[in-house]
């Protein structure tokens, strides 16, 4: 069945993915989904731990911010393992993206930050855009209050620190609060794949000098470079997601008989397999065609491939599982069967970070611009 092929001299890529793989022997990824939509709980805490302890979530950082300081491979096969045994902790959302912006900010207090990301100690969601993805709609006054409305914001109720993308004077500047302030008020609404999408307002937010992280270019690279890497781990989960729901798929149609013989053996099904499999050999080699620009291409060739394989593993993994809803027929559309959630959790995974047209649209911008 189709994955990430990549270059591993020293079998940690199989080592990570081995990891996964006996976590999900003793955690069934679609059993928990289905305890945090009825709980409308925002992530499991004791599946969050775990991941610390497994190392996953400071794989990125460097080892003086508790890390293990390994690249963009690891960081893809560690994604797509995760997409496959349908884990749904949002690993991107609140290890990748916040944790790169501070370990490409550095410096103590970032270190710190990071740190408990890494052991799992702290909870940090990134508070930085709207419902219409506009960045920054807080505002940090010269007198050194925040306030406006941020919206999907993940785990905005267990958060335990809060960094904040806001602008003063006409700058963006990267803020760093306790999340358990009187002047947040907090809301929250289901997402399509158990998750809560949160809203968070600050009402006047007093902040001095030594939170404010960064400013400037030095916050702008920062960020540009934390959503690329975020956007890669995206690809490869979706990748991960896509490649599964085709492996239930295919086992599926060939027990389930129907006038005397597996589905699997008429052609019109195979033909549908035959659309899957390709769909998902496209995105897996989008998203190993983006490690391997990251490893020896221009930045900017490496940030369009990157943006090639988020739209391609995007438009694949929804397809893909909307396919398998059919072939796996009136099962296919009960919240018992598994393969529903796949399809919940592609189209969530799609829109984080830009839905494949708009990010079809930033590459042309790009290649027009260049």
């Amino acid at each position: 069945m189709p994955r990430l092929i990549l270059d591993d001299p020293d079998q940690t890529l199989e080592m990570l993915r081995d990891s996964v793989a006996t976590l999900a022997e003793r955690v069934d990824g679609a059993e928990v989904f289905r305890s945090r939509r009825a709980r409308d709980a925002e992530l499991d805490r004791d599946l969050w731990s775990e991941m610390a302890t497994a190392g996953w979530l400071g794989l990125l950082l460097p080892e003086s911010m508790g890390g293990s300081e390994l690249g963009a491979g690891e960081l893809t096969v560690l994604a797509e393992a995760f997409g496959r045994a349908l884990i749904t902790e949002p690993f991107a959302a609140l290890a990748v993206l916040p944790g790169r912006i501070l370990a490409n900010i550095g410096g103590a207090a970032a270190g710190e930050i990071a740190t408990g990301i890494a052991d799992g100690s702290r909870i940090v969601p990134f508070l930085w855009q709207d419902t219409r993805g506009a960045r920054a709609p807080m505002t940090l006054s010269a007198e050194g209050t925040l306030s406006g409305q941020v919206d999907l914001v993940t785990a905005a109720y267990a958060a335990t620190d809060y960094l904040v993308l806001c602008k003063q004077d006409g700058e963006l500047a990267l803020v760093h609060l306790p999340a358990r302030s009187e002047r947040f008020s907090l809301s929250s609404r289901p997402g399509l794949d158990a998750a809560m999408i949160g809203q968070v307002t600050a009402k006047g937010v007093s902040v001095d000098a030594g939170s404010i992280l960064a400013r400037g270019a030095t916050l702008d690279a920062a960020l540009s470079d934390a959503i690329e890497m975020t956007r890669l781990a995206l690809a490869a989960e979706l990748a991960g997601v896509g490649a599964k729901a085709l492996e239930e798929t295919v086992a599926y149609t060939k027990e389930r008989v129907q006038f005397g013989k597996p589905i699997a053996s008429f052609q019109v099904i195979q033909h549908r397999l035959v659309d899957m499999w390709g769909d998902a050999e496209f995105a897996c080699a989008a998203v190993t065609n983006a490690v391997e620009m990251m490893r020896d291409a221009t930045p900017e060739e490496a940030g369009q491939s990157v943006l090639a394989a988020k739209a391609r593993a995007g438009d694949s993994a929804v397809t893909i599982t909307r396919r398998a809803i059919h072939l796996h027929g009136a099962m296919g559309f009960t919240d018992e069967c598994n393969i529903g959630l796949y399809n919940k959790r592609a189209i969530t995974l799609n829109a984080a970070l830009g839905q494949a047209e708009e990010l079809r649209l930033e590459f042309l911008a790009r290649e027009t611009a260049a």
